[in-house]
């Protein structure tokens, strides 16, 4: 079996206050992918709460987004129409990587045994590389592959140098 991890599809990052340059384009794409694939289709949501600004992450990053109960939390219109989204395991973090989906991802494996896994979402250099290297951690032996035009960084510069991560530490790059 494949599975597919979409990072942080939501509003603040396609259209909100952390809208990157080519992200409504990149969801469009996005969305194709989705509905062709032939696997299980995973979904994480970016999760932050009131108190945003006072966390590690806010005083870092002074950008309030992905606030749950709002529209920027919530994934993209066009991912909710896909096919299976209702029914797809969806995990909130509340940091750059979901401990649960690698914990989840090892269960899964375990029952029904992936054969590949692939990724693409947003942001490249700080939750897709998070969530990848979180997972390779959980399941060093997968095929673990990023959908290169599937993901957009800060800058091109540091999507750059999260995809040399990546393939340094044997991610497939497709």
């Amino acid at each position: 079996m494949d599975v597919l991890v979409v990072i942080d599809m939501q509003n603040d990052f396609i259209k909100g206050s952390l809208k990157g340059k080519d992200t409504e384009k990149l969801l469009d794409r996005a969305v194709d992918k989705v509905n062709e694939f032939k696997g299980k289709v995973i979904y994480t949501l970016d999760t932050h709460y009131e108190n945003y600004l006072n966390t590690n992450e806010g005083r870092n990053l002074p950008i309030e987004h992905c606030i749950k109960g709002t529209w920027g939390h919530e994934i993209a219109e066009k991912l909710k129409k896909t096919k299976g989204f209702e029914k797809a395991k969806k995990f909130e973090k509340n940091t750059f990587a979901s401990v649960e989906l690698g914990e989840y991802l090892k269960s899964l494996d375990n029952e029904e045994k992936i054969d590949n896994i692939y990724f693409l979402g947003l942001v490249a250099d700080i939750c897709v590389v998070s969530n990848i290297l979180l997972v390779k951690g959980f399941l060093p032996e997968k095929n673990i592959y990023l959908y290169k035009d599937l993901t957009e960084g800060l800058t091109e510069e540091k999507k750059k140098s999260a995809i040399d991560v990546l393939e340094s530490c044997h991610i497939k790059i497709v």
